[in-house]
């Protein structure tokens, strides 16, 4: 079957929302980027419109969606390995108008089984190789109350009178991890206070730490952003505003909390663990070079 393609969210959440919901945790990242660009609308994560896909198995049935939001890569949902080689095909023909020296699609985001059935086929069809970016593990809270260190301080919600100083931690974020180019950093910050999703953890009233949560789509929600000041790193920050973050999504009705931690940063993963998160799936961002 062919893949289907449009620039209209409606569209896209009519045909392939209920597919998405019915599997929350693995579909957590497209179903919140739906989620952003329906409440902020089509430049949330850049100036050029967001492309939409869906396909239909031969049995009438939706098994497979994408979303293609540039300069970011596309990124995939759960599918059947022969629908990751039609879209990969498709995108490749798509991206090669005449004269074109190599596809605008520089990479592809996914679990790991389908990035790289995606790939395969990308490199069949165009001759370009794949390169890894960044492989994350995505996990769930297991625990009903996430056990953080006990620490002075409390957390509290950030509101936009925090801004700069998110802003500053975003940026600071993005440089660490190579996340949230160009502007973003700042769409972040006004999508997160937007519905109330950042949180400070405070020591006698200084911010020393941040932690996001998305907003909750299919009682799901996922922790994300979580951030301390180096000079501040070490003293358990970190692990007391993301357990605080995770527990007041429960408190609010969240039945499934998620969140992702780079592969690379045995820290992160370890602290993650010992709060309560158990691992689901490795997801890749690749790249693609000519």
């Amino acid at each position: 079957m062919a893949w289907t393609t449009t620039y209209d969210l409606d569209a896209f959440q009519a045909a392939a929302g209920a597919f998405l919901r019915a599997r929350p945790v693995r579909h957590t990242v497209l179903l919140t980027v739906v989620s952003s660009l329906a409440a902020a609308g089509s430049g949330r994560y850049g100036d050029q419109p967001p492309l939409y896909g869906w396909w239909r198995a031969p049995s009438g049935a939706i098994e497979g969606a994408y979303i293609r939001t540039p300069p970011h890569p596309p990124l995939l949902s759960a599918m059947p390995a022969e629908a990751a080689d039609a879209l990969a095909r498709t995108l490749a023909d798509a991206d090669r108008p005449a004269g074109a020296d190599r596809s605008r699609v520089t990479g592809v985001n996914g679990a790991r089984p389908v990035a790289e059935a995606f790939a395969d086929a990308w490199e069949r069809r165009t001759g370009e190789t794949r390169g890894v970016d960044h492989v994350q593990r995505l996990y769930r809270l297991a625990t009903p109350t996430p056990s953080g260190p006990v620490l002075r301080g409390r957390a509290r919600t950030a509101t936009t009178a925090d801004r700069d100083l998110l802003l500053r931690w975003y940026e600071a974020f993005g440089r660490d991890t190579g996340a949230l180019p160009g502007d973003e950093a700042a769409r972040a910050v006004d999508d997160r206070l937007s519905h109330h999703g950042a949180t400070l953890w405070e020591v006698d009233g200084e911010p020393v730490a941040t932690a996001a949560v998305s907003r909750a789509v299919a009682a799901t929600v996922r922790v994300s952003l979580v951030y301390t000041p180096p000079r501040l790193r070490g003293q358990g920050y970190a692990g007391a505003v993301t357990a605080a973050v995770s527990r007041a999504a429960r408190t609010a009705g969240a039945e499934r909390v998620l969140l992702f931690a780079d592969l690379a940063n045995p820290t992160s993963n370890a602290l993650y663990q010992r709060i309560g998160y158990r691992p689901v799936e490795d997801h890749l961002r690749l790249t693609f070079t000519p």
